[in-house]
């Protein structure tokens, strides 16, 4: 007798909601910049940062909560929680940390880090362990604070990144939504685009030393990025469409990771997706790495844009470097 391995659905997604919103207008007084030339270069009028009492356990909980709501699901019914951040409260993990503010009792969590495309990361991880029968409800939060880490002084980084959080909820079905994917990674690129740790030499006892340190602003070779983007987005959204047995013609929604609005639109141009079916809430946002897919994903729902059964076709990419594409069926 054949065996029945579930599928994946995603039946509710959320996100977080900043109240302190930094305009290019604000940047400008801070840097030797303008509204002008950050929008023409980049699509991007405004982003969120966190407030000082905020930290990325409480965004990562509020996206999740308001994706169990949607999903109307209790988090003591929830099997697995899964965190895609660069930018965690603690650097043992904070997915823990978002378990307990939950209530999820029953849950295991941990983190994941892929940078931009640890959303994607996540979400394949996440359907592999509800297509081998070990879990039946699974929230995937992508979440960053990258204002932690940015040099403010910096203006050709300093405009790109905000912090945010969204999330889906992911529940094992008799219909399998995640239709196809592809995961890539080149390391020989990392020099592209890292935030690194910086050690210090400090005496220990004797001739031992140890290091201590601490990490870095984010440094980018924005040139690079955009090359490797434009070239690789398209081909592994491709592979991903290849797998699930589709072409462009079938897609509704593009959905990219949200890193400039003309990597969106070289994108889509060369895939040949209308720019009307292109999901962009890069002006009002920026940048916010793990958090911009899930985040864009949460607003196009709310906002009657995505409706259930419409074919979207998701795509990270970032440091590592690392990129990756996934076909997914909404509802």
């Amino acid at each position: 007798m054949e065996q029945f391995m579930p599928g994946v659905s995603l039946v509710g997604s959320g996100s977080a909601c900043l109240s302190v919103r930094l305009t290019n207008d604000d940047l400008s007084q801070r840097v030797d910049t303008s509204d002008e030339w950050i929008a023409a270069r980049t699509g991007i009028r405004q982003r969120h940062i966190a407030a000082p009492t905020d930290s990325l356990a409480s965004l990562a909980t509020e996206a999740a909560r308001n994706a169990l709501a949607m999903a109307e699901l209790q988090p003591e019914a929830v099997d697995l929680i899964l965190l895609a951040t660069s930018t965690p409260d603690d650097l043992f993990g904070t997915a823990c940390q978002v378990q307990a503010a939950l209530g999820a009792t029953r849950a295991v969590a941990f983190d994941l880090t892929a940078a931009c495309s640890g959303f994607v990361f996540a979400l394949v991880t996440a359907a592999q362990y509800i297509r081998t029968g070990v879990f039946k409800n699974v929230v995937v939060i992508g979440a960053d604070v990258l204002s932690r880490w940015t040099d403010w002084d910096d203006r050709t980084t300093c405009v790109l990144f905000g912090d945010g959080a969204g999330a889906v909820v992911l529940r094992a079905s008799d219909r399998d939504r995640l239709l196809g994917f592809e995961l890539c990674s080149d390391g020989a690129l990392n020099h592209c685009l890292n935030l690194a740790y910086q050690p210090e030499t400090a005496p220990l006892v004797g001739d031992t030393s140890v290091q201590r340190g601490t990490f870095a602003p984010i440094t980018m070779n924005g040139r690079e990025v955009y090359k490797f983007a434009v070239s690789r987005v398209p081909e592994v959204i491709e592979k991903a469409l290849f797998r699930a047995s589709l072409t462009t013609a079938d897609i509704d929604w593009m959905l990219l990771h949200q890193a400039n609005q003309r990597i969106l639109d070289a994108v889509a141009d060369r895939l040949g997706v209308l720019s009307e079916r292109v999901v962009s809430n890069m002006a009002r946002h920026g940048n916010t790495s793990a958090a911009s897919i899930p985040l864009a994903l949460d607003e196009a729902v709310r906002a009657g844009k995505v409706q259930p059964g419409d074919v979207i076709a998701t795509a990270g990419f970032g440091a590592g470097l690392t990129w990756g594409a996934a076909i997914l069926r909404w509802g």
